[in-house]
């Protein structure tokens, strides 16, 4: 039988492409998955382990006892010890003649310890830095030239700099250091005492202790007499590493010791692996449909039923084998390409591949074992009926049944239940609760595929009606078998539903997100405090504000005033009658008698005083919790608009004039912190200063946007194994109805209509799969989203209709693409061969 397996997949290897596709794409995913966490911490230690790897052991503090001069004295008093680094590291701020900035200083290792690659110049000396190559370009820096450094401690102006700073000369330019705590900023590198000097107060961080063994010294020794006197010194707490061993410790800490980024993948790599399943199992029941009557006859000569079992194992087993090892292969060569390329940068050229062999093994064994396995119960059918009886075509068993009966009613049961459990999980705002009823419920929902799937396909079959012959051919033949229709559209629709779920529960995030920051923040944008030269905002603040694109409106609110809130004193702004647009919430209004006072204020009544008086005004509670009390422009003028205190007062800081802004609702997040960084500029002020609504909503819009392209790249795997599904059914279609198309063929349909057929027979698959998957994902999302949000936002429903719209269109034009080669195939038949055929 091993004989009849190996004939089968060589003479028709054609049929086993999808199956092959499919397992392959699974088992890559699968593979990469594992290598990323291996990769990493390959990376890391790169990154990390450059900072050791002239030592030979190295002293972290603990959790008690931070490291300070007499561990550094202990280290160097022990027997054994050779050269001795204590790494310190302290934060500075540096200006040439035009401009400053901030950065990491560190000082420099004595010989044999030194882990600096110089590109030009030399080492510092007395007086002297070295900066990494990043830091000297960006900035016109070479050897030879002078740089001021400073402690860091509030913004320090380059002329600032240029009086208070201590003026260093650069003595050469090094390759920036892979250390994880200094890169991405600019690095300087000198002598100890500077960096004590340097680092301000507290003094610079000792980060490590590092050395090398004296001549003959033997680690394991000198190790645990180390251990023994930082113990003595009152360092018991702290720890020796060889280097190896803290670049082990240090990733771990990173990595928290499990890889979350890793588990995460491998959700999306199993939903892959269970898509892959359904096509191999789908494959495989159609493949065996078609040979019933080969499989009766290798019956009737004497194959039992173990060795028929056997034979469509042993094809699982060869095509399995196959497409795993191109699927491991296919991964390590991506995390090749991956690797390479971050390689080729500069801020990342530590990164390295790491290929575990347990992700081969892995890889191999779940694609071998996943074939194997989705087609044990196509090759058990097989062996179901008597040699005889099988000379007779018969499909799988549908729900009539008693197989497809006991299916049915699990998948009816957990449907029900599981909805139950999500429902309450909804309710009561517990995500804990409704996670398992919503996985419960799909899975329920994908049992009972064959008693919605094929009745919706004959529904929107109807459509293709128009079309003629071909299309009331394609609606009957999308149906004809609809085990295999459910089996095949179930594949699409779990990526779909997933997909779908995704953008929902995104969508309804944003609009109950977006809700929250209005009862939290009144505008979209505040500026507020000082500019950066120590001057309060004036009235040509709005006007430089909307010289940028995107900005809607600004207004320069003032003091109006104070009053006793709840025993504190507090300022009170004047807000004229044009200026009210600038608030969030439209029906708020300000006349002569009313005060506007934040959320939860608890006031009836607020008196008011002014320069020339007070005044008792009506509170109007706004639903913002951060609104500042706001009066009419008039009721201002009324009881005398208070000058500005001066700086040393106490109201100082109460009273001083706000920006406030109304932005463009259609601007994107990026172009929002965009938008941010340039009004900052503008008004000579930290982009911390501005706070509002739209910085609020621009920082959780990129990071839903980030991760639902993120999360929609993963499961398109998914949706893109399900797809080759289709093309399969269709292709083993094809060859099922060879007959029929060449019989349909002499009657007069023309090649082109039987390639429509084919294709209204995908696009109806497809298109049905996808509007499932969009109608489930977007009631998935919902109640998802309500399940996480609920507790402290109220959540609307916000499906996203285009989004969708655009996956269903996406789905039907893959579903069309997908019949190309099976059409082709077909067409290219002619009718007398096709009718020639057994």
């Amino acid at each position: 039988m091993l004989q009849v397996a190996l004939a089968q997949v060589r003479q028709h290897a054609r049929r086993f492409i999808a199956v092959g596709l499919a397992v392959m794409m699974a088992v890559g995913f699968l593979t990469a998955t594992l290598m990323v966490n291996a990769s990493t911490e390959a990376s890391l230690g790169n990154s990390i382990g450059a900072g050791f790897r002239n030592a030979d052991l190295v002293v972290t503090e603990g959790p008690e006892a931070p490291l300070d001069s007499p561990a550094v004295d202990a280290v160097k008093s022990t027997d054994g010890v050779g050269a001795v680094y204590a790494q310190e590291m302290g934060w500075i701020a540096f200006g040439t003649s035009t401009e400053s900035g901030y950065g990491a200083l560190q000082n420099t290792a004595p010989a044999g310890l030194d882990n600096l690659e110089l590109l030009s110049g030399k080492l510092p000396g007395d007086g002297e830095v070295a900066l990494d190559a990043g830091t000297a370009e960006k900035r016109g820096l070479a050897a030879g030239d002078t740089i001021e450094l400073a402690p860091a401690g509030g913004l320090v102006a380059a002329e600032d700099l240029a009086a208070a700073g201590t003026g260093l000369t650069v003595s050469g330019i090094v390759k920036a250091s892979k250390d994880p705590f200094m890169m991405g900023q600019p690095q300087f590198f000198t002598g100890g005492e500077l960096v004590q000097h340097l680092a301000g107060e507290g003094g610079p961080q000792l980060r490590s202790i590092q050395l090398d063994l004296a001549a003959g010294g033997d680690a394991t020794a000198v190790k645990s007499a180390l251990a023994g006197a930082l113990a003595d010194a009152g360092f018991a707490d702290a720890t020796v590493n060889t280097a190896e061993e803290q670049t082990k410790a240090v990733v771990a800490s990173f990595t928290g010791g499990t890889d979350q980024l890793t588990v995460v993948l491998l959700a999306f790599a199993l939903v892959a692996l269970l898509v892959s399943a359904l096509v191999v199992a789908n494959t495989f029941s159609v493949l065996i449909a078609q040979r019933t009557r080969e499989l009766a006859l290798l019956r009737c000569i004497g194959a039992d039923r173990k060795q028929i079992r056997n034979s469509v194992l042993a094809e699982a087993l060869l095509v399995g084998v196959g497409a795993s090892i191109v699927g491991v292969l296919g991964a390590v060569g991506l995390m090749a390409g991956i690797v390479a390329v971050l390689q080729a940068q500069p801020d990342t050229e530590f990164a390295a591949l790491a290929v575990p062999p347990v992700a081969v093994a892995v890889g191999l064994v779940v694609g071998i074992l996943l074939t194997v396995l989705a087609a044990l119960a196509p090759a058990r059918a097989a062996t179901r009926v008597a040699p005889l009886a099988a000379l007779r075509p018969a499909d799988e068993a549908r729900a009539g049944n008693a197989k497809g009966k006991v299916r049915l009613a699990v998948g009816v049961a957990l449907t029900v239940g599981g909805a139950v459990v999500l429902a309450l999980g909804a309710v009561s705002a517990n995500l804990l609760i409704a996670l398992p009823g919503g996985m419960l419920s799909f899975i329920g929902l994908l049992l009972c595929a064959t008693l919605f799937v094929p009745p919706l396909v004959t529904a929107v079959g109807a459509l293709a009606k128009p079309a003629g012959v071909p299309g009331k051919l394609a609606a009957v033949n999308a149906v004809r078998n609809p085990g295999r229709t459910s089996a095949t559209a179930t594949a699409l629709l779990i990526g779909v539903t997933l997909v779908a779920m995704m953008m929902t529960g995104a969508q309804t995030s944003r609009t109950a997100f977006d809700g929250q920051l209005g009862a939290e923040y009144p505008v979209d944008l505040s500026v507020g405090d000082l500019t950066l030269e120590g001057q309060p905002l004036d009235v040509s603040a709005a006007a430089t504000a909307m010289n940028y694109d995107g900005i809607a409106a600004a207004g320069l609110i003032t003091n109006g005033g104070h009053a006793e809130v709840h025993g504190a004193r507090t300022g009170v702004y004047q807000l004229a009658p044009e200026q009210l647009d600038l608030l969030q919430d439209k029906t708020l209004v300000l006349d002569g008698n009313t005060v506007l006072m934040p959320q939860g204020s608890e006031l009836k009544t607020l008196t008011v005083t002014g320069s020339k008086g007070s005044k008792e005004l009506t509170v109007v509670e706004a639903d913002s919790r951060t609104l500042p009390p706001l009066i009419s422009s008039a009721v201002a003028a009324e009881i005398g608009v208070p000058k500005l205190p001066a700086a040393e007062s106490e109201d100082y800081y109460t009273s001083l004039p706000q920006l406030w802004v109304s932005v463009d609702r259609d601007l994107d997040a990026w172009a929002l912190l965009d938008l941010r960084s340039q009004l900052a500029a503008g008004l000579d002020v930290n982009e911390y200063q501005i706070s509002g609504a739209a910085v609020e909503r621009a920082a959780f819009n990129q990071v839903i946007d980030v991760l639902l392209l993120v999360v929609t790249g993963l499961l398109a795997v998914a949706v893109l194994i399900a797809l080759v599904g289709v093309a399969n059914t269709l292709s083993l279609s094809v060859l099922e109805r060879t007959q029929e198309s060449s019989l349909l063929r002499a009657l007069g349909l023309t090649k082109s209509q039987l390639r429509g057929m084919l294709a209204l027979e995908a696009v109806l698959i497809a298109g049905v799969a996808a509007l499932i998957g969009a109608v489930l994902g977007a009631v998935y999302g919902w109640l998802g989203a309500q399940s996480a949000l609920g507790a402290f936002a109220a959540v609307v429903p916000d499906v996203p209709w285009l989004q969708l719209l655009a996956v269903l269109a996406v789905a039907v034009v893959a579903g069309l693409l997908a019949s190309v080669m099976p059409a082709r195939r077909a067409a290219r038949l002619s009718p007398v061969e096709g009718l020639a055929t057994v």
